[in-house]
């Protein structure tokens, strides 16, 4: 079929290993970078953002149709830069190796020769290099990636038919965090952006309009400002921030919420604390030790030090602690009483918290966190009268300045948390109904005061550079307001491994926490107001370079305000499901943005919360919520979504949508909406986004990368004849496994693996399936997309099982060999060398969970995506109830240990690690070691093969249950005698089986265990 226009780079080839490194690398980028702005969650990595849009705003250069013009002033540019990075020293390092040998290739031949056919795939991967290297966060203000990108960009965009002395428009219509609008603006073109939500609407206004415009002299004053603002502040509020009169200053004060007793006769007061450490250090480490005081029904604290010969107080280092425990009070919302020992039960204890609402403002004060002038490191001593009579003055002056305020809003926040998020919220449940229940009273003075300081400070008239407004600034302390909240609210906890106060967002929730760490803002720690202003700071000097401002709007994507074909690129990022519920979560940051500058903006911070009727998301059903945001909401508004964009996208125009899901439930409910709308999906990218120590744990699906679907609308076709063609649906199925073969290993080279390969295919397989106006059958009937998508999972599933057997028939294999071997690819983890250290929650994605090693329970999938690739397999999880455990909307694929009743035909407990005292390495290579040895790497009661297994899998999986019992002669019999050995299946499935489990899991040392045995027995 006929394509009217020239495909993209992003159409055709895109170096997805080198620009997911890069995304990676950029999770851990502090200064300057744009989510220390203002947190915003699963924000995209600028990286990944600018390589996408550089790629689909420029032709390829060795299509056909692609204008000679482009190629002519392409050849010019990327021989420039060529040269430039073989003169230029520090322009070279910042290139690939492998890329810049390439660019002293193309200097030292004289460049590219524009005219010659020969040179435009050598230019297609010119560009496909400086695209890779320019999504490295170091490149991204160097001013030679600048200046040719931008110049790309525009003879594109004149190439393609664009009016002169204009730039090429990219909409983005869930704008977010403004990731993608203002990487537009980095590549020269216009950027629009547009959300429904006035908290994303409020920072895209300051990355595309405040900050491009002002620049340095808005970090400047924003410092000025800010500098002022913390001296007024500071003044005002010192009753209540009292100083150590030997000229140590408290950083951060530790509380914990309090409950009373409900043991027979005891009543006392019980602080909830989960642990007792305060600093985990190599030497001195310091915790705080329980004190139960019967007679008055109370528990006091004393600080004990390690001294490293032992345990002492740190009041007298002569006393000797035995034995402290570093326990808490607290174990899964239930509170064990020191005085008594009774436990008060989780219900009750939640109960009497929401008698107390929340219990923020009786908390128990439990120590002080110093610093001291000339020292290093963190101090910790017991709270001092003056600190509890200040809390006594806090409480009575909030008070009457409530009792004094005049003002429209409530000078604390008291608007409602909705309990339509209840399950991510959890605070309601607890008593805190309110947003100004999160804050204990001194924390409401310093928010409350710094609201009122930035609001005046927006009125006023008066700027240090005249061009700048009052406005402008204000807007921009008032991100710090938010930044400071989000360090200062009683769901910030202390971290004794760093000795850190952390902030509100861990992740995208709002939990109830015990016990909280609260930062003095007018210190020097982390936390503090100065150190927010130079946040903030540092993001306006790093985008300060850009040559035009983007157009921000608040409107629904559903509804855009753009005219017909008015747009060069839709690119967006539409909310993933029910991933993350960004409206109620925004609240948090909505109430106190009013307070400091709802005035300057009456146009979008004028609700009394966040608009959540409208928002494209799928609440998560439960019995407190009345929410109607079910699945068949979010696909009919999406729809309109995408539709809206298709309206606005010129004919020859291309759209990108983002998405990261692992349920093949919102999967089918995006690809439905993009087809529905009048999408042709022509391609699918799958970029990592996530840091390794952000997957989710081995033994669990999740998405380490984001697939970006390239689109084109179905316009182009309208003056061609096959404009309404029906496809035929034997010729669909019959395309749809070649194409899934070409595209499978291209993402195994680039290190695409498991769940995230099987969501890259879409784009192809959507690809043979959306080219259509509809596809019927011989029959007539109109074949439904959620038809296709089961043949879909079917066609990657076989073609993975492949590649897990490298050629060899899988078909050979019964039906739970296949299974098994196609469940543990779909949770194989992609070989990265990403960072490990924290960042921002706003950075970080849905995936929660940390740990690498194997759960217990199993092999994890959704229910959906089991039975999908089971049934692709020719397997029936119903009649495999002995390898798979269905349990609601997931599925288990068992441990071995725990198939003892069908591999040797009777129960057996679950195996207790060996007690030998050797203890084992976690590296591989010392394997060896532990076989030689014949000690058992687990104890289970003797084993003895009785029945040999039925199927491959399960002789397979005795061998490595006796191995791992170390039971060397009977699995010595086992394989010889019992003729496993002479099986060359048995050692297929094993080999497969030892590269799918995962590389800390018991099953992998087991099965290596049996493979190591191989040549042993004479095999």
């Amino acid at each position: 079929m006929m394509q009217p226009y020239p495909k993209r780079l992003i159409e055709v080839d895109l170096p997805i290993k080198r620009i997911s490194a890069h995304s990676r690398r950029e999770k851990s980028i502090r200064h300057g970078h744009i989510s220390t702005l203002h947190i915003w969650w699963a924000r995209r990595p600028l990286a990944a953002c600018r390589a996408v849009i550089c790629a689909a705003l420029w032709p390829d250069p060795a299509d056909a149709l692609c204008p000679q013009g482009f190629r002519d002033k392409a050849s010019r540019l990327i021989s420039e830069f060529a040269n430039a990075a073989v003169t230029n020293k520090a322009l070279g390092e910042s290139c690939d190796h492998e890329t810049w040998i390439k660019w002293q290739t193309l200097a030292k031949t004289g460049g590219l020769d524009s005219r010659n056919e020969a040179h435009w795939k050598v230019l297609r991967f010119s560009l496909l290099d400086f695209i890779a290297d320019f999504a490295n966060w170091d490149n991204s203000n160097v001013q030679e990636y600048l200046e040719t990108s931008r110049a790309l960009t525009q003879a594109a965009h004149e190439a393609l038919g664009g009016e002169p002395n204009t730039r090429p428009l990219v909409v983005d219509p869930f704008a977010g965090g403004g990731s993608i609008p203002l990487e537009a603006l980095r590549v020269g073109a216009d950027a629009f952006a547009s959300d429904l939500n006035p908290v994303a609407v409020l920072l895209n206004k300051v990355m595309l309009e405040f900050i491009p415009k002002y620049g340095q002299k808005l970090a400047d004053d924003v410092r000025k400002c800010g500098e002022l603002i913390k001296r007024e502040a500071e003044k005002e509020l010192a009753a209540f921030y009292p100083r150590d009169p030997d000229g140590a200053t408290p950083i951060a004060y530790l509380w914990a919420r309090t409950i009373q007793c409900e043991g027979p006769g005891c009543g006392a007061t019980v602080p909830l604390l989960r642990s007792l450490w305060l600093a985990k250090r190599a030497k001195h480490s310091v915790a705080l030790q329980l004190v139960p005081q019967a007679k008055t029904k109370g528990v006091g604290f004393r600080i004990i030090i390690d001294e490293g010969a032992g345990w002492v107080t740190q009041d007298d280092p002569s006393s000797k602690v035995a034995r402290p425990s570093f326990d808490g009070t607290v174990k899964r919302g239930s509170a064990t009483c020191p005085c008594c020992g009774y436990t008060t039960p989780v219900r009750s204890v939640r109960e009497q918290l929401k008698l107390r609402r929340g219990g923020t403002n009786d908390a128990q004060l439990l120590c002080v966190v110093i610093t001291r002038p000339n020292e290093q490191g963190r101090t910790y001593r017991m709270p001092r009268a003056s600190e509890l009579k200040a809390m006594d003055v806090a409480a009575k002056e909030i008070s009457e300045r409530k009792g004094a305020h005049t003002g429209k809003l409530s000078l604390v926040p008291d608007e409602k948390i909705s309990l339509n998020e209840i399950r991510r919220i959890s605070l309601p449940l607890y008593g805190m109904t309110t947003w100004g229940d999160m804050f204990n009273v001194r924390q409401q003075l310093a928010l409350t005061t710094v609201c009122r300081l930035v609001s005046e400070l927006g009125g006023s008239t008066s700027s240090s550079h005249e061009a700048i407004p009052r406005g402008v600034v204000a807007t921009l302390l008032a991100l710090v307001v938010d930044r400071l909240a989000d360090s200062l609210s009683s769901s910030v906890t202390w971290t004794p491994g760093g000795e850190f106060q952390g902030h509100t967002f861990t992740r995208q929730a709002l939990a109830f926490v015990s016990d909280f760490a609260e930062v003095n803002p007018w210190c020097d720690s982390s936390g503090n107001w100065m150190g927010a202003v130079e946040w903030v700071s540092k993001v306006c000097e790093s985008a300060a370079k850009f040559p035009n401002s983007g157009h921000v709007d608040r409107s629904s994507a559903a509804a855009h305000v753009l005219p017909d074909d008015c747009a060069q690129a839709v690119i967006t990022d539409p909310p993933y499901y029910d991933a993350v519920p960004y409206a109620h979560l925004s609240d948090f940051f909505y109430v106190w943005l009013k307070r400091s500058i709802g005035g300057l903006y009456p146009q979008f911070l004028n609700d009394v919360q966040v608009p959540k009727d409208a928002e494209i998301v799928v609440d998560r059903p439960h019995e407190l919520s009345n929410s109607t945001h079910d699945i068949l909401f979010y696909e009919r508004e999406l729809t309109k979504a995408f539709a809206e964009c298709h309206r606005i996208l010129h004919p020859n125009g291309i759209g990108t949508i983002v998405f990261a899901s692992k349920t093949t439930a919102s999967w089918e409910a995006i690809l439905k909406a993009v087809i529905e709308a009048g999408w042709i999906i022509t391609g699918s990218w799958p970029i990592d986004t996530e840091r390794e120590a952000r997957i989710a744990a081995q033994g669990q699906a999740r998405l380490a990368s984001s697939v970006h679907l390239v689109c084109r609308s179905r316009k182009v076709k309208a003056s061609s004849p096959n404009a309404d063609e029906i496809g035929d649906w034997r010729d669909v199925l019959h395309e749809l496994p070649r194409r899934i073969h070409e595209w499978m290993p291209r993402l195994a080279e680039e290190g695409v693996v498991g769940a995230d390969a099987i969501f890259a295919c879409l784009g192809p397989a959507l690809e043979v399936f959306s080219r259509y106006s509809r596809v019927e059958k011989a029959s007539g009937e109109v074949v439904a997309l959620r038809e296709y998508l089961e043949h879909v999972w079917a066609a990657v599933a076989k073609e993975a099982l492949a590649m897990v057997f490298k050629g060899a028939d899988a078909t050979g294999f019964e039906a739970d060999a296949r299974l098994t071997a196609m469940w543990l690819w779909t949770l194989k983890s992609p070989d990265t060398n990403g960072d490990d250290e924290e960042a921002d929650t706003e950075a970080d994605s849905e995936n929660e969970s940390d740990t690498q090693n194997t759960k217990p329970n199993g092999f994890v999938l959704e229910f959906d995506a089991a039975r999908k690739i089971a049934q692709g397999l020719g397997a029936d999880l119903a009649s495999l109830s002995h390898l798979v455990e269905i349990s609601g909307e997931t599925a288990n694929l068992l441990p071995v240990s725990k198939r003892m009743r069908h591999l040797f035909g009777k129960d057996d407990e679950e195996p207790t690690r060996t007690t030998s005292g050797k203890k084992k390495s976690a590296q591989l290579d010392m394997f060896s070691e532990l076989i030689d040895s014949d000690e058992p790497e687990a104890a289970w009661r003797e084993k003895t093969v009785k029945r040999v297994g039925e199927t491959t899998l399960d002789r397979v999986h005795q061998g490595m249950i006796l191995f791992a019992a170390g039971r060397g002669e009977a699995l010595k019999r086992f394989i010889v005698e019992d003729g496993m050995g002479r099986d060359g299946k048995f050692w297929r499935l094993a080999q497969a089986l030892s590269a799918l489990y995962p590389s800390r899991s018991d099953e992998k040392r087991w099965v290596d265990g049996v493979l190591a045995r191989k040549k042993q027995f004479g095999f």
